[in-house]
């Protein structure tokens, strides 16, 4: 993406350091006129502090409505003159003052013309200043063109730069994790059974939903309650198990006897929070399963955790519970979350937030915390904000409490006067209250005394009344000691939000939100390695990593967020290390086929490990997919089945309306004798299949499945866009129709789900990457309810990588069978044959012509019921070419057939998009046309 430059100048050549002779920094401004569609323009205005751009220089050679020639050297073509790369300070305001980030919004700037200042490379520029002064041409003055590349690119700067600063540093990897990283040794060595510290005693929070859910959690293992009263065996509950040691035996040393399998559970009762609703603990809902909860167990202890987790297994719901238990059970340790993609960052962290965690000790570093589905900013400035507010918030409680005690002054001006106040004031009236309430050893207590002697009560009129209940003593000073928890933990945040009133500016008080609030600090590996040196600078410390989505990960960007801080005295202070991920699903993208294939960059680190036998907890009971579609995928995992409610809750038992299967391949032919196209090399298209695919979605909608419940996948990206012109064509302006929720491949889907999937896998001469199992289990695993695959039939049957789920999918028709009768939601059973008759659909025009005539009809009744005037016609399916010699108007969408490039050059990895990185079509679809 690029924009003429308006304006260049140099605005600053700073003084060479001592023993240099290039200037320490050059910096520039660069005018550009951003009169673009908002989208397009929002990108440019979004560059932020250190993104790299290019500067051209381009004097064309060629005349309007030339056309390039592939087959001849670039340059000379397009006349490419100078090339220099700079890096992003920021955006001037109207008084020329770079705009910085922090909490404060970002100034609107009127008009369309955007200055932006720029890092020039100091070496570069004093290479071409010395050549000016040779008479050669100033470069400087010669720039026409500024170009960026797409925000997920333009990270390689920074990761070089931390590869290279992680060359040239003494990093030190824990030592129990050394070995293991190498590849040699035992490679079950860092595996918690086989480590020296392991924690016998740990409590489990919410972890188990009863007492009955723990007996069944641990089934090989007795499990001995330490009270004999069956009513105060209620969660939670902390468990100690034997430790089982594993050193080496020395010479004539007897082998140590194997730990007894007896697990000690103690229940205990969580301290009452005060008299507040919003003070009561968040629970967790989630029944684990055994295999879920020694994942949670390992990942507890210390040492390296590696979960394999299939398709819909609870692999978030089980890294969030190890947070929240490292959370409770460590509260001095901080825990760092390291994912793939921003999504499943967010999606991690919408769960921790419903769990029991302070959201104060909460922090979302990097770019996607805009897409957090919350009204909370859990970015690094606003939790600034937050902490600001909240601070407001609790010296007005202090207000309120000065004010129901009766004491004079302004205590609560500062966290300072407020800490005093509660030292002098509030403290004392407690412990006073507690020396004469309690009751005489051997005696029970007063009831009335309790409430009579309480020095809060007044401060606690806003509570539901009445607050003490009068029924026990103990009862009423549990509540009364729950009230002073209240008091005392509104002293306590405002005690650690007392360095926000010294600290001034929002850069210091968000890198002390970072180095000492925070306990849970959130990205994406890519911002590790774009921010370690920051990261490292500030003084970042944390002692357990988790990571999600690990099989998705490049090995050097798992291997950076190891190293994000410094060894202190030559030890890293990293504890534990959980590994979530799937390596039977899609790996690493690495665009460059042959570092892909000869290099052997696409195995993760996650990969690695496993192939090397490190132990691993495989996770073997899924909850998202109906059984007969689990099926499809189970055969590639070891074990693989159902959750109890995939076979019990309604949505599973009730059949897909208007669909005799619940899943179903079919068999698509050629339309008007061509099967897949190809306008451009590695762009495969198909307009059987697409039709296909939209008059089924078109059908859907009409029977009442709402748009949002059904996503279109595919294959390759020339189908996705290929697919996204035909709805556009045919229903997406429609409101009776619309869009559905996404449009997208196979590989950008990885990780999501709904309910309904359409798949294309439009080729019909070759197999293609499909051959890759990893592919074909993500494609059969995205479906809850119902799955729909579109497909040349004989081409993938005869696939033997395949054979396993097409042998299922082949065993049923392969045409479309429909029952036009019913609507959504389905009142019939999954077991059930259809309300009224089948409609077996032969071909895609087939198809078409009847949704164009089940559209009519459904208008008319709708009309008549209604009075409402005639909506929108839909356009005339495409029709089968009487005989190729007669001219015939082409269909609605076709595709443009564009000039052949020789296949001499590599093939592009099939998850890489060199188009779009939208999945929706709808509105923003539409503006890009």
């Amino acid at each position: 993406m690029a924009q003429p430059i308006i304006g260049f100048n140099v605005v600053e050549v700073a003084k060479p350091n001592i023993g240099e002779n290039h200037p320490a920094q050059v910096r520039a401004d660069i005018t550009v006129n951003l009169n673009l569609r908002p989208q397009i323009k929002a990108e440019w205005e979004m560059l932020r502090k250190h993104d790299v751009a290019f500067l051209i220089t381009v004097r064309p050679v060629k005349n309007y409505g030339w056309k390039y020639i592939h087959t001849e050297p670039f340059i000379p073509q397009v006349g490419l003159t100078y090339v220099r790369g700079c890096e992003i300070e920021g955006m001037l305001d109207a008084d020329g003052r770079v705009i910085e980030e922090g909490p404060d919004p970002k100034p609107e700037l009127k008009g369309d013309t955007r200055t932006y200042r720029v890092w020039l490379d100091p070496n570069q520029y004093q290479q071409d200043m010395s050549a000016t002064v040779e008479g050669k041409e100033d470069v400087y003055e010669t720039f026409n063109v500024i170009m960026r590349r797409k925000p997920k690119e333009n990270n390689f700067k920074a990761v070089l730069e931390t590869i290279r600063d992680l060359m040239n540093t003494d990093c030190v990897v824990p030592d129990w994790l050394h070995d293991i990283i190498l590849g040699y040794g035992d490679p079950g060595a860092a595996h918690y059974l086989k480590m020296d510290n392991q924690i016998a005693s740990l409590d489990w929070n919410d972890t188990f939903l009863s007492y009955d859910h723990l007996r069944a959690s641990f089934p090989g293992f007795e499990v001995k309650p330490k009270v004999n009263d069956p009513g105060k065996l209620v969660p939670p509950f902390r468990l100690t198990f034997p430790i089982q040691t594993s050193g080496k035996r020395k010479h004539g040393e007897e082998a140590p006897q194997e730990a007894e399998k007896v697990i000690a559970v103690e229940p205990h009762v969580i301290p009452n929070r005060g008299p507040y609703l919003y003070s009561q603990p968040k629970r967790n809902a989630v029944p684990f399963t055994p295999t879920q909860i020694e994942a949670i167990k390992a990942g507890t202890q210390p040492g390296l955790t590696v979960v394999v987790g299939p398709p819909g297994t609870g692999k978030t719901d089980v890294a969030v519970q190890i947070i929240s238990n490292l959370y409770h059970n460590f509260p001095d340790q901080r825990t760092l979350i390291v994912t793939h993609s921003n999504q499943a960052l967010n999606q991690l962290f919408e769960k921790i937030m419903a769990l029991d965690v302070d959201e104060r000790h909460l922090l979302r570093l990097g770019h996607g915390e805009e897409a957090l589905e919350t009204e909370k900013d859990f970015s690094r400035y606003g939790r600034v904000n937050y902490v600001l507010s909240q601070r407001l918030e609790l010296l007005d409680e202090v207000a309120r409490l000065q004010e129901s005690l009766g004491v004079p002054g302004d205590v609560a001006y500062t966290c300072e006067t407020a800490g005093h106040f509660y030292l002098y004031q509030v403290l004392s009236r407690w412990e006073e209250f507690l020396s004469k309430a309690k009751a005489p050893a051997g005696k029970s207590g007063d009831v009335f005394k309790i409430q009579e002697l309480f020095p809060f009560s007044k401060f606690f009129e806003n509570a539901p009344q009445p607050l003490f209940k009068g029924r026990s003593y103990e009862e009423d000073l549990d509540i009364a000691e729950g009230c002073f928890r209240h008091i005392r933990k509104i002293f306590t945040q405002l005690e650690e939000f007392r360095a926000f009133e010294l600290l001034r500016s929002g850069a210091d008080r968000s890198r002390y939100l970072l180095v000492k609030e925070a306990k849970i600090i959130a990205m994406t590996c890519t911002h590790a390695a774009l921010k370690r040196r920051d990261l490292v600078q500030v003084g970042f410390k944390y002692d357990n990593i988790m990571m999600e989505e690990s099989a998705q990960i490049l090995e050097i960007e798992t291997f950076i967020p190891l190293l994000l801080q410094n060894p202190q005295d030559g030890y890293n202070r990293l504890k534990r290390w959980i590994m979530i991920g799937d390596h039977h699903q899609l790996p690493p993208v690495i665009k460059n086929m042959a570092f892909q294939k000869f290099s052997n960059m696409e195995q993760s680190l996650f990969t690695r490990f496993v192939r090397l036998g490190v132990p691993t907890v495989d996770l073997d009971a899924q909850g998202r997919a109906r059984g007969s579609l689990c099926n499809l995928y189970n055969w590639r995992y070891k074990i693989l089945g159902n959750l109890p409610h995939v076979s019990v809750w309604p949505e599973y038992r009730a059949a897909n309306p208007g669909f005799h299967f619940d899943f179903q391949l079919i068999d698509v032919g050629d339309f008007n004798r061509v099967g897949e196209s190809e306008p451009n090399p590695y762009f495969y298209q198909n307009l059987a299949e697409a039709e296909y695919v939209v008059a089924v979605f078109m059908y859907m909608r009409m029977l009442g499945y709402p748009s949002e419940k059904i996503s279109i996948l595919t294959t390759y990206n020339g189908q996705k866009h290929l697919i996204r012109d035909v709805i556009s064509q045919r229903c997406g302006n429609n409101p009776l129709i619309g869009w559905p929720s996404k449009v997208t491949t196979v590989d950008r889907f990885q990780g999501q789900q709904n309910d309904y999937i359409l798949l294309s896998l439009v080729r019909t001469k070759a197999v293609g990457h499909l051959r890759d199992v990893r592919r074909l289990v993500v494609a059969m695993s995205r479906a809850r309810l119902g799955l729909y695959i579109f497909a040349r039939v004989a081409l993938f049957q005869n696939c033997f990588e395949l054979t396993p789920a097409f042998n299922q999918l082949t065993a049923r028709p392969m045409q479309l069978h429909l029952a036009p009768s019913e609507l959504y939601p389905s009142s019939r059973k999954i077991d059930e044959p259809p309300n009224g008759p089948t409609l077996i659909i032969e071909d895609m025009p087939h198809m078409a012509s009847f949704v164009y005539d089940f559209y009519r009809n459904k208008v008319e009744m709708i009309m008549q019921r209604t009075g409402h005037q005639q909506p929108k016609v839909l356009q005339r399916p495409p029709q089968k070419k009487a005989t190729p010699s007669i001219p015939q108007e082409t269909p609605a969408v076709t595709v443009v057939e564009q000039p052949k490039v020789e296949k001499d050059m590599m093939e592009e990895h099939p998850g890489v998009d060199s188009d779009s990185d939208e999945e929706k079509g709808g509105e923003n679809e539409e503006k890009d046309k």
